[in-house]
């Protein structure tokens, strides 16, 4: 008699003697985005109509520049919505460094910080690459929208060759492009740093974290909320044509919005950076975030 195939969720479990828990991680993503989904889904079976006329519309093409020429400081990436939706929450990825997985920056003097190119404290490396200001303006959806004074937000990101600070090889004895900013009263945060690399299998991006205020950053479990930048592809090329970047080139060509396994649920419509300047000034990336 054949034995019945065992499923979870609707799915075929690939080792059907283990424990669910037990499954590998490609069984453990793919629950991760379907639970994603579902929430969503029941979000707005909650808000109904309201939050339909919050979302975006169509989102950009990941092959379609929206800046005919980022060189000469025009715009490119998405257009602020009209009404904010709340930023999907994301992995903190295989390098955290708040302590969640291996290191903690946020334990050590001198994180709080704008300028993150260079290691502080006992580390002395400095990240080279194109100059880029981020820009993150935090508002409270449960304050119907009202700037998010007094939240900490940290970010972290890899360096011109793909590597994270404190955990990749060459890198692991460095802490740059890793630091913390409080939100004025315009909910602003502002970080000096440099145009991040795309490694294999991810689309070019920047991770943060937001945390009530800066006495909570110590406890990763006291985020409010975990996401990620992306990059518009236009300004990527750009970018990633001059020296330096040199891997960067044959890795976009494997990649897409649609198929990041981050930003594939909309192509990052949400978290798409709008992105000013040129090559000789530096870029700044700009992203409006709603956190309940």
């Amino acid at each position: 008699m054949t034995e019945p195939e065992l499923t979870y969720e609707g799915r075929r479990l690939p080792r059907p003697h283990d424990e669910v828990v037990d499954q590998g991680l490609g069984f453990d993503i793919a629950t991760l985005f379907d639970r994603r989904r579902a929430l969503r889904l029941l979000g707005l079976g909650a808000a109904g109509a309201a939050v339909a006329a919050c979302s975006p519309s169509t989102p950009p093409s990941p092959s379609t520049p929206t800046s005919t020429a980022p060189t000469t400081g025009a715009t490119s990436g998405s257009a602020a919505p009209a009404a904010l939706s709340e930023i999907p929450e994301e992995t903190a990825g295989p390098y955290p460094g708040d302590g969640s997985n291996g290191p903690d920056v946020l334990e050590q003097s001198g994180v709080v910080r704008s300028d993150i190119r260079s290691s502080f404290g006992a580390s002395s490396g400095t990240a080279q690459g194109v100059p880029m200001t981020l820009e993150l303006v935090i508002a409270n959806l449960a304050q119907g929208g009202s700037p998010y004074a007094g939240v900490a937000v940290y970010v972290w990101q890899c360096d011109r060759e793909g590597r994270y600070s404190m955990y990749s090889q060459g890198a692991q004895n460095e802490n740059y492009l890793r630091g913390v900013q409080i939100a004025d009263p315009s909910g602003r945060v502002r970080f000096t740093s440099i145009f991040p690399a795309c490694y294999p299998g991810r689309w070019p991006h920047i991770h943060f974290e937001v945390y009530p205020d800066q006495a909570s950053i110590t406890d990763a479990d006291k985020a409010i909320a975990t996401s990620q930048v992306a990059l518009p592809q236009n300004v990527c090329d750009t970018v990633y044509a001059q020296p330096g970047y040199e891997q960067s080139v044959s890795n976009m060509r494997r990649l897409s919005l649609s198929t990041d396994v981050v930003f594939r649920d909309d192509s990052g419509a949400l978290q798409l950076g709008t992105v000013a300047g040129d090559i000789a000034s530096g870029y700044t990336v700009t992203l409006n975030v709603g956190v309940r």
